[in-house]
């Protein structure tokens, strides 16, 4: 039902002068489905207080709730269609009337940031409607309004599909650098840092908050026997994340592994500052193609604040395969530097080495496996620079004799 919905919903929004591509796609079916799922879930919390007795206070005033400007309906149950707007007044409602006063929660709990007020206000003050046609906006409401959030197996496929959907809109915004991040990584990643109940989890690019998920789950799942107050906790002061778009582009805790080797000052400062003010722990050395849509390999730093580093470890991930769509990552290629990353052991494909023999002048972190496996050396970009002219020089000459030889023939 989900991947059918879905595709109906892609469909209309290709049709509609407003998006133009899987990240519009994306942006666009969240905010419906948000504002569906927060129906749902008030409409179970007032049957919940009903049930005891007691009377629910709804976040949002009846007009602006989805039964009433969404999806009226009729003694069966069924969308009223003489009652639901459509067209301009669908769209000018929602532009109007409806993101205003949703933003507005913002102020109105600007001392609360922990309420769900307070983010129902930040979400939509920071994006916007796209979708022009009143009357593709009605049809993509009525698909949607279909959708049930009851069962667990509904919610396992809801989340499937949409993993799916921000996974495609990893790749179309890979134009601007960003990238989906594999799950399996993610993964690997929240199990190194090990997270514990009662801190806090911040993603400074927090992308589709994938880690911020998986992070979430590792939680629970190391805590089963949660205490109420550990459960407020959790749900309410434990995870927080930054996003500079208000569009959430897919970014991930990920740098180009140049940034290891380059020499401009940027890269030779920021290592300065990274292994002068920070225990730079751990450096897993990814392969091409960890990120679909990136050819170039990629590294993840682990390191933690407050005291500099003494010796780094590095693992040299190598799948045995050419990664990509038809091969992407698993939690398998990853189980050995997982294992391995506990007591930061020596293997074929892992090395420790001291911060007191790293190079003071250019603090080059390059990766170079003394137990033979791959080195890599990167040149300067001034090396490449001058080789390039080097090649258009002798290029040059050599047109240059054939256009004296034609000549004189």
């Amino acid at each position: 039902m989900f991947e059918q919905t879905f595709k109906n919903i892609d469909d209309v929004l290709w049709k509609d002068a407003g998006c133009t591509s899987e990240l519009d796609y994306t942006e666009q079916s969240s905010w419906l489905l948000f504002l569906k799922y927060l129906d749902a879930l008030e409409t179970d919390k007032a049957t919940e207080s009903a049930l005891e007795g007691k009377k629910y206070t709804f976040i949002l005033d009846e007009p602006y709730r989805w039964e009433s400007w969404a999806a009226p309906k009729d003694a069966k149950g069924q969308i009223d269609h003489n009652q639901a707007i459509i067209g301009d007044d669908l769209r000018d409602f929602v532009n109007g009337k409806l993101f205003p006063y949703l933003h507005g929660f913002k102020s109105r709990s600007i001392d609360q940031p922990n309420t769900i007020e307070y983010k129902i206000g930040e979400i939509f003050g920071e994006i916007k409607n796209r979708i022009q046609s009143g009357y593709n906006l009605r049809e993509i409401i009525d698909h949607i309004d279909n959708l049930r959030f009851g069962s667990q197996v509904e919610k396992h496929e809801l989340s499937h599909l949409y993993e799916a959907k921000i996974k495609n809109m990893g790749n179309a915004g890979r134009n601007g650098g960003e990238y989906y991040t594999p799950r399996p990584l993610i993964r690997a990643i929240v199990r190194v840092t090990a997270p514990q109940l009662g801190e806090r989890v911040y993603d400074g690019a927090v992308g589709s908050a994938g880690f911020l998920c998986e992070a979430f789950d590792y939680l629970r799942q190391q805590n089963p026997q949660r205490t109420t107050a550990q459960d407020q906790f959790l749900q309410d002061r434990t995870f927080y994340g930054k996003e500079k778009k208000s569009l959430a582009y897919v970014i991930g805790v990920v740098i180009k592994n140049t940034f290891l080797s380059n020499t401009d000052n940027a890269s030779v400062s920021l290592r300065k500052l990274l292994l002068e003010s920070c225990q730079l722990h751990t450096v897993l050395d990814c392969p091409g193609g960890t990120f679909q849509g990136a050819g170039v390999k990629t590294v993840v730093l682990f390191f933690e604040k407050g005291a500099p580093t003494r010796k780094v470890w590095f693992y040299q991930l190598e799948p045995g395969r050419n990664m990509g769509k038809t091969n992407p990552l698993n939690d398998a290629d990853l189980a050995e530097f997982i294992e391995l990353q506990k007591t930061f052991a020596d293997s074929p494909k892992s090395w420790s080495v001291d911060a007191a023999t790293i190079d003071p002048a250019t603090f080059d972190l390059s990766v170079k496996n003394p137990h033979g496996g791959e080195q890599i050396s990167h040149r300067s970009p001034s090396e490449i620079m001058d080789e390039i002219a080097a090649l258009d020089a002798e290029s040059a000459e050599v047109l240059e004799n054939i256009k004296v030889l034609l000549a004189n023939r």
